[in-house]
């Protein structure tokens, strides 16, 4: 008897269990959190020139990209990380042969011994198994594996990046510490001028022996300084020498001692369009949607397996009549989990935890990423109005000294320590300009890493065709374009059957986009959360 005495087809009792299934799942489905990201506003300043992907090459400094080209193809960091990748790939391609049947050769010779005549038997063959993927376990797994090379993928291109950022820092902090060094050697000279003149004056009798004591302590404290920017010097070779992949003993440069031009400000573009360039928002986000496949590979696995077998055997006796007899069988398991003590549930729990938590990592990483360029924006225009009032200061410390040091030479009463406060005063900030010069170029280089693009290390390698991933529902509704083809000395993603990242029959056409969005909340498979009580 059915409901109010009806009796219901058999059919008709399958549905209604499934559907109390379904909804006994989805009663306790934690939603995902909203994305901080919703038409995030324009950043507060942007110029009209592009960042290009290689965009140490604003600088125009031809050592520069030759040290920068060098790391790319002798850097360990850098090796390091494309081994990661070609790891990654091994792994994708692994879990992608469990879509294939497994075939196996077998031989097999026994003796039997006993009362009557000598028994042998040759077994020789094939054989076979093939599990039915009949709930997209399998798919899924290798759709998470293809995913997370593209995200190592990522990181390899965002190792490349910051090992170009740092080689273009190391290398303006040494030309800047090279120009710090002439100008020492220029004020050394000028204060030892200031001695001589001093001890021909104290040998005169026209000043005490205190303003030569101290002339002869501002000459000892500039050499003072001369040795720290020598050290300096030579730990920031080793530091390039290291960054380019090199022995840093013999390291030696000779970059100069003018900084580059400041390049105009670039284009900072959409704030959603940040999204498409960084590495590290991609990998961030391919992670994210590889931790869904694998909760959606723990859903699978509590359901039944059914596997075929098969084997092609030859059976003999003898030697002679290995070839005569051949016995074909094929067959098939089906495995039903029924009691495990919970294990099937908690990993689908834990992998639902890890998807939260990638999520939410996804989201933080572009909060990061808004505020490394807002960041930079807001430092480089302050560091240019700071740079101004140094180079007035440094005007008027110079007419000050240069006037006080007149005034000296021609009235002998004057106290001279206002003449050496006022040197030291210019001489220092000679100095602080040259140090803003470069730190206005440091922050300019941090704006290039913050809005610049992911580019192949590898300087001839092809560019390849690139398919495009769409973010869930209630992220910023933007694509992030993602180049899948792995260079050429390792597994190619693209050999595993593009099926899987085509769009099911009864979804609706995403002009060949992975549907993303309805996998997480509204499908009831793809994210299913355990009860809120557990």
């Amino acid at each position: 008897m059915g409901f109010f005495g009806f009796k219901l087809h058999p059919l008709a009792r399958r549905v209604v269990v499934f559907l109390l299934l379904v909804v006994a799942g989805c009663a306790g489905r934690e939603s995902m959190p909203t994305l901080p990201t919703q038409n995030p506003p324009p950043f507060s300043q942007s110029g009209e020139l592009t960042v290009p992907d290689r965009w140490w090459s604003e600088f125009k400094d031809p050592a520069l990209n030759e040290q920068i080209n060098q790391a790319l193809e002798s850097s360990f960091t850098l090796a390091a990380a494309r081994q990661r990748l070609r790891a990654a790939r091994a792994v994708a391609r692994r879990e992608a042969s469990n879509l294939f049947p497994d075939v196996n050769g077998v031989a097999d010779i026994g003796s039997g011994f006993g009362p009557g005549p000598d028994l042998q038997n040759y077994v020789w063959g094939f054989e076979a198994a093939y599990p039915l993927d009949l709930w997209g376990q399998i798919e899924s797994r290798v759709e998470a594996e293809r995913l997370r090379a593209s995200a190592t993928r990522e990181d390899y291109r965002a190792v490349a990046l910051t090992l170009s950022a740092e080689i273009t820092r190391t290398w303006f902090s040494l030309i800047e510490a090279q120009a710090q060094l002439g100008l020492l050697d220029e004020q050394i000279r000028t204060n030892r001028t200031g001695l001589l003149l001093q001890e021909s004056r104290f040998g005169l009798g026209l000043i005490r022996s205190p303003d030569v004591l101290r002339q002869r302590q501002l000459v000892e404290a500039t050499q003072e300084q001369a040795v720290v920017a020598k050290a300096r010097i030579e730990v920031l070779e080793h530091q390039l020498a290291v960054l380019v992949g090199q022995m840093p003993q013999s390291a030696q440069y000779a970059p100069g001692t003018t900084l580059p031009k400041l390049p105009p400000l670039p284009a900072t573009g959409l704030s959603s369009d940040l999204l498409q360039r960084r590495p590290d928002v991609r990998r961030d986000y391919l992670a994210f949607v590889a931790s869904d496949r694998d909760l959606a590979a723990a859903i699978s696995d509590q359901y039944p397996r059914l596997s075929l077998t098969g084997s092609l055997l030859n059976v003999a006796d003898r030697p002679e009549t290995i070839f005569r007899d051949w016995f074909v069988s094929i067959g098939g398991q089906l495995i039903a989990p029924l009691i495990d003590g919970g294990q099937r549930k908690a990993e689908v729990a834990r992998t639902s935890a890890v998807v939260h938590e990638l999520f939410n990592q996804y989201g933080q990483t572009m909060l990061i990423a808004f505020r490394e360029v807002e960041d930079s924006l807001t430092r480089e225009r302050y560091q240019l109005e700071r740079l101004g009032h140094l180079e007035k200061q440094l005007a008027l410390a110079r007419q000050a000294a240069d006037q006080l040091r007149e005034q000296y030479l021609l009235e002998p009463d004057t106290d001279y320590l206002a003449v050496l406060t006022a040197i030291t005063a210019q001489q220092r900030l000679q100095r602080e300009v040259l140090s803003a010069q470069l730190e206005l170029r440091l922050i300019r280089v941090a704006l290039y890493l913050a809005l610049a693009g992911s580019f192949d290390p590898q300087p001839q390698a092809a560019l390849e065709p690139a398919f495009t991933v769409q973010q869930p529902a209630n992220a910023n509704p933007t694509e992030i374009n993602l180049s899948e083809t792995l260079d050429s000395d390792g597994f190619d993603l693209d050999d595993i059957d593009s099926q899987y990242f085509d769009p099911k029959p009864d979804e609706p056409e995403t002009d060949g986009l992975i549907n993303v969005a309805p996998n997480f909340v509204d499908s009831g498979f793809m994210f299913l959360e355990t009860s809120n009580d557990e």
